[in-house]
């Protein structure tokens, strides 16, 4: 059976405590640090001012992001992939420290939401993008191309993914689809190899995980965040497999 790990607190203090070379795949949806700078969302049909919360918070962006990437790398395996979700805020930032770090960049992987949430401003395009940079150590790298291939009904998988935004399972305002952590570690891990989320939330990495049977470590700084993610990720169902 695949073994779960979850840990309270801060990525930079618990990373430095895996073993290196250990981790095959990576998933990561650091913070944007778009809270509190003036940038507006959309809740409950009106405007409102971008506020995630505490961790969503960083002074120095570009130097936090090299930081934590630094550690992926270090417990990244030699044919492990590191897949980094973010926007156009954070994204360039993270190109830069992939390219610093001598990682090989694999993708950059476009997921579009056919039913992203309307803009209510009427000075820019509406969002409907989200970015993931794929990264490895070196061109050795695992990545089951079949059944990529199998999933996208037997043609080659491009990296425009339209997946459908879904209806979040808890209170996170940054949680992920069930469907697209699916699709990354299906093709970018197997069954038995550990899926590290550093940046956990409410924990829809580590419910994919255990589903698909590959042992999981999660890290999450937020107290009411790391509960709803035990919660969510103990009552998922194990593969019976």
């Amino acid at each position: 059976m695949a073994e779960t790990r979850l840990i309270h607190g801060d990525a930079l203090e618990w990373m430095p405590k895996l073993e290196p070379n250990s981790i095959q795949l990576i998933f990561a949806d650091p913070p944007y640090n778009l809270s509190g700078s003036g940038f507006l969302t959309c809740k409950g049909g009106r405007p409102v001012e971008c506020n995630k919360g505490q961790w969503d918070q960083v002074d120095n962006l570009h130097e936090f992001n090299r930081r934590w990437v630094a550690e992926c790398v270090r417990v990244l395996a030699e044919d492990g992939t590191l897949w980094i979700s973010g926007t156009l805020h954070n994204h360039p930032s993270i190109g830069m420290v992939l390219k610093e770090l001598g990682l090989w960049i694999i993708n950059d992987l476009i997921w579009y939401k056919p039913n992203a949430t309307p803009l209510l401003q009427r000075n820019r395009l509406a969002p409907s993008t989200e970015l993931i940079w794929i990264a490895s150590k070196s061109k050795k790298y695992y990545f089951n191309y079949e059944l990529a291939k199998q999933l996208n009904g037997g043609k080659q998988m491009r990296n425009l993914w339209t997946i459908p935004a879904e209806k979040h399972q808890t209170d996170h305002p940054a949680e992920k689809p069930e469907s697209l952590l699916t699709r990354i570690l299906l093709i970018a891990s197997r069954e038995g190899d550990w899926v590290l989320d550093p940046f956990m939330g409410s924990g829809t990495t580590g419910v994919v995980a255990k589903r698909l049977e590959r042992h999981f470590i999660g890290i999450e700084i937020d107290d009411h965040y790391f509960t709803t993610a035990i919660q969510r990720i103990q009552e998922t169902p194990a593969s019976p497999f």
